[in-house]
């Protein structure tokens, strides 16, 4: 199967290289924003004295860029044109995420926070496809205008990759006259707070501890008496943003449900496939932009009068990791292409193995990459003045969430030996 980019897709790349270099890049420079880029740039996105936040400064200039790119009509590529997007294909994002990240670091596509030119935007596509039309009509502008964000409540401080078994308990409870719910109980890793304003919070609501079924999403504002904010977790890759929450009898009226009662775990399900193909072209992207840098540097670097590229202890691992990107590069993008022609439920049926395949093989493979190109460039290779470090820390979380490597692992072992049925 030969397999070329489709000739649309190449040709915005082009569009996209242009608009950085007229607009992204000027605001990058200015007022030395640039510092948030540089070897200073974990300090400077990182309030160190407020629970390591990170610093306003920095979430304003990712959200200048944000404006500008929704002006200019990159923002909301992937998101269907009733929304003003472009119905942006699987396939093109994947091919525009491997291109932005191979870039290197900047402004245009700074992964630490999910945030780019060209928007993944999926909570719009939940809404899209399990909000009522009120929740539709109250939410979808905000968002799309930057005005609302909305985190993840799905894992657990003491439950992880299995999000069947959850201590969070939601019970109808009638106030004031109005049925709702009642929500106690505890979510970690919830990216986002102190500065988006709802959670979509996973609790159980019937059915029993293991199975799927009985756990329903509701939309839980960050402002509601007995939502509790905790303690902000450090990470290998700072500033942080992820805060543990609990919830002390949280009450929200049942239309607040996202989706169908007892079965939330579809609207947490509705995008992986989508999420995990595009987070491991960003991956890949930054593994190739690794590997070109080390070759550069192996050419032009002279210990002892001579290149360091003709010594094959440089040569072969690079060739190792180039090989792996080579064959990873055409697996993303015929994986996403295939995505393109099936329905969601095919996607999961024929696909899902694939997707799982790709994400925690690109995911290895930039921690690989980036490390080796540290080794390559030495001293300076490990300081802070190049940025393998940053993607080294960043990328490395991947091989957690997103489903962490070995639940990848597990699915494609479950396609291969017929225990997904």
């Amino acid at each position: 199967m030969l397999f070329e980019i489709p000739q649309e897709i190449a040709s915005y790349l082009a569009v996209l290289d242009e608009f950085i270099e007229r607009e992204i890049k000027p605001i990058e420079q200015r007022d030395d924003n640039i510092r948030f880029f540089d070897h200073r740039r974990e300090h400077a996105r990182t309030d160190w004295d407020n629970e390591g936040h990170p610093r306003p400064e920095w979430w304003a200039l990712l959200a200048e860029m944000r404006t500008v790119a929704d002006k200019a009509g990159h923002y909301r590529f992937a998101i269907p044109k009733e929304y003003g997007g472009q119905d942006g294909s699987n396939l093109a994002m994947a091919v525009i995420r491997h291109h932005l990240a191979h870039k290197g670091l900047g402004l245009h596509n700074d992964l630490q926070n999910e945030s780019s030119i060209v928007g993944n935007l999926v909570q719009v596509l939940m809404l899209r496809d399990f909000g009522t039309d009120a929740q539709k009509t109250e939410f979808i502008p905000p968002m799309l205008e930057g005005e609302m964000g909305w985190s993840f409540g799905l894992t657990e401080e003491h439950h992880g990759s299995d999000a069947t078994y959850m201590d969070t308990r939601a019970v109808r409870e009638v106030r004031q006259g109005v049925a709702g719910y009642r929500i106690d109980g505890n979510k970690m890793w919830t990216t986002g707070l102190p500065f988006t304003s709802h959670v979509m919070t996973f609790a159980r609501t019937g059915g029993v501890d293991g199975k799927a079924r009985g756990i329903t999403c509701f939309i839980v504002p960050s402002d509601a008496p007995g939502f509790e904010i905790g303690e902000y977790m450090w990470t290998f890759n700072m500033p942080t943003d992820h805060p543990k929450v609990r919830y002390d009898g949280v009450w929200v009226p049942e239309t607040a449900i996202l989706g169908e009662l007892d079965n939330g775990l579809a609207v947490a399900q509705h995008f992986v496939h989508e999420n995990r193909i595009r987070q491991a072209a960003s991956s890949l992207g930054a593994a190739q932009y690794c590997i070109d840098e080390a070759v550069a540097y192996a050419r032009e670097r002279k210990p002892f009068g001579k290149p360091l590229a003709i010594n094959q202890g440089i040569q072969f691992p690079l060739v190792e990791l180039q090989t792996d990107a080579e064959m990873l590069r055409l697996l993303i993008f015929k994986t996403a292409a295939e995505m393109d022609t099936m329905t969601k439920p095919e996607v999961a049926q024929r696909l899902s193995d694939k997707v799982s395949m790709c994400n925690y093989k690109a995911n290895r493979l930039v921690c690989n990459a980036a490390d080796f190109a540290m080794q390559v460039h030495g001293g300076i290779g490990y300081s802070r003045h190049k940025p393998f470090e940053h993607i080294y820390r960043h990328h490395r979380r991947y091989r957690i969430t997103e489903g962490a490597e070995e639940i990848q692992m597990r699915k494609v072992a479950g396609h291969m030996f017929g225990f997904m049925g």
